[in-house]
C-alpha cells in the first residue's frame, strides 16, 4: 500500500468514527466512551498526516508511535462498547485493527531502520 492510499484510508477511519459517533445513544454510558474513541480515532489521522511531515527519523519514530497508540485506543474503546452492550460496529472495529497492525509494523521496520542508521550499517528498506 503506498502513502496517498493509507492517508486516503486514515481519512475514512476518522469520517466513518464521526458517523458512528453521531449514532450513539445521548446517555452518558454512551457518550463517555464514545467521545474518547473519537478523540481517539480521529487523531489516528491526524498523527499520521504530522508523522508524514516529520523533520527527522526521530520525529517520525515519535509521530508515528502516536498514531499506533491512538489506533490501539480505538480498538479498545470499540470493544469496550460492544462488550458493553453500547454500540457496536464490526466493520469499523476491523478497520482498527487493520491500521493498528499496519502502523505497529511501519513503527516497527522504523525504529530497525534508525538502529541500523545509527549502527552505521545504512538504511535499508
Amino acid at each position: 500500500m503506498d502513502l496517498p492510499d493509507l492517508l486516503a484510508r486514515t481519512h475514512r477511519f476518522a469520517i466513518d468514527s464521526i458517523k458512528f459517533y453521531r449514532r450513539l445513544q445521548k446517555t452518558p454510558d454512551a457518550q463517555v466512551p464514545g467521545v474518547q474513541y473519537l478523540k481517539s480515532s480521529t487523531a489516528v489521522n491526524s498523527n499520521y498526516r504530522a508523522a508524514r511531515r516529520a523533520r527527522s527519523p526521530k520525529e517520525f519514530i515519535s509521530k508515528l508511535g502516536n498514531v499506533v497508540e491512538e489506533a490501539d485506543e480505538s480498538v479498545e474503546w470499540l470493544e469496550v462498547m460492544r462488550d458493553a452492550s453500547v454500540a457496536k460496529d464490526p466493520a469499523l472495529l476491523s478497520e482498527a485493527r487493520q491500521l493498528c497492525a499496519i502502523f505497529t509494523a511501519s513503527l516497527t521496520t522504523a525504529r530497525r531502520n534508525a538502529k541500523k542508521k545509527e549502527d552505521g550499517q545504512g538504511n535499508e528498506t
